[in-house]
């Protein structure tokens, strides 16, 4: 497979790549998320990501860029590519339960609450205007606008808001092994509640369901006006289920070859079923020359922070697969 399962037919001159960070606290419950080093550890997650694609390292605490198994975060491979393309990365937060040590805009969100219970963006609509808001400020001064996403934990947000929007949904994970019997029990408990309010606007299916960076990215996507460019998998295709039941253009969506091949998601026919011409991108980390990256293929992490619109967006640029290749290899440390 070539880098680029097709090249997308847009021009731009001045892009701009951007990542909505948020929380839910479905990822501090054991078994949902396979990010950070602990259930709880996994809500300072995007914050750290933050830090390490915006400086090329994590100081405001004792964190690795790797997870256990040794693999290399998405956001090592957002560095590396953002480096190479020379562009700064815009973080949005969405809702997390500290600020970032980076600078940022500030929706001022809070992290999203266990939709098992109640509503658990109780601030939804008010969270699509800040990201509406966003999307005009950004529009003049990005004609391309490649937008990724932060969440662990997001998946199984993302399912809840896909299921409860009426698509057949099944999402992937950051983990080898999906845990998608713990995921569907949240979704089975999440829409038992939801089916007892009556009917909802997509909007009150954000409240309800979903997570505080799905509501940023809807109002986001809604408002900008150049080139859109979804950079991420299930959780931004639950953003573009979102648009299309608002009956607003839908956008592309940009990721990685690993999210599609996941035989536990139907992320690619979910996504023609919606209509996002989505884009894949093929690192190519099998045969990289590094034990940690390979993982991607065997499933672990797959993709995140943005990471294959990163790659994407390089290669747009005008670099080639091999020198990116290089620069991902070599922000992970080198051949192991």
């Amino acid at each position: 497979m070539p880098f680029l399962s097709e090249e997308p037919a847009i021009r731009f001159e001045r892009p701009l790549f951007s990542v909505v960070l948020g929380s839910t606290l479905l990822s501090a419950v054991p078994g949902i998320s396979g990010a950070g080093p602990s259930p709880e550890g996994s809500l300072l997650v995007p914050a750290l990501d933050a830090e390490l694609v915006t400086t090329g390292a994590v100081t405001s605490r004792d964190a690795s860029p790797n997870t256990a198994t040794g693999c290399p975060t998405p956001a090592t491979v957002t560095r590396a590519a953002l480096s190479l393309a020379g562009l700064p990365p815009l973080f949005v937060n969405a809702g997390l339960p500290e600020r970032p040590a980076v600078p940022c805009l500030d929706a001022c969100g809070e992290p999203g609450r266990d939709p098992r219970s109640g509503p658990a963006v109780p601030g939804a609509e008010r969270l699509v205007e800040a990201g509406r808001s966003i999307g005009r400020l950004l529009s003049p001064l990005a004609d391309l606008l490649v937008l990724g996403e932060c969440v662990p934990g997001g998946t199984t947000t993302a399912l809840c808001v896909l299921r409860a929007l009426g698509h057949e949904a099944y999402t992937s994970s950051a983990c080898v092994e999906n845990p998608t019997s713990a995921k569907e029990a949240v979704a089975r408990a999440v829409l038992d509640r939801v089916g007892g309010l009556g009917p909802l606007t997509p909007y009150g299916v954000l409240r309800e369901a979903g997570d505080p960076m799905l509501a940023v990215a809807t109002g986001i996507a809604e408002a900008y006006r150049g080139t859109l460019l979804l950079a991420g998998g299930t959780q931004l295709l639950a953003v573009a289920a979102v648009l299309s039941a608002l009956g607003r253009p839908v956008p592309r969506i940009v990721t990685t070859v690993y999210v599609r091949d996941d035989p536990s998601a139907n992320f690619d026919a979910l996504a023609r079923r919606l209509g996002v011409g989505p884009v894949y991108v093929d690192p190519g980390f099998g045969e990289i020359g590094h034990a940690g990256l390979a993982r991607y293929c065997l499933g672990e992490v797959k993709e995140g922070t943005g990471a294959g619109g990163a790659l994407a967006l390089a290669y747009l640029l005008g670099h080639d697969p091999v020198a990116i290749r290089e620069v991902v290899l070599a922000a992970a440390g080198g051949r192991s």
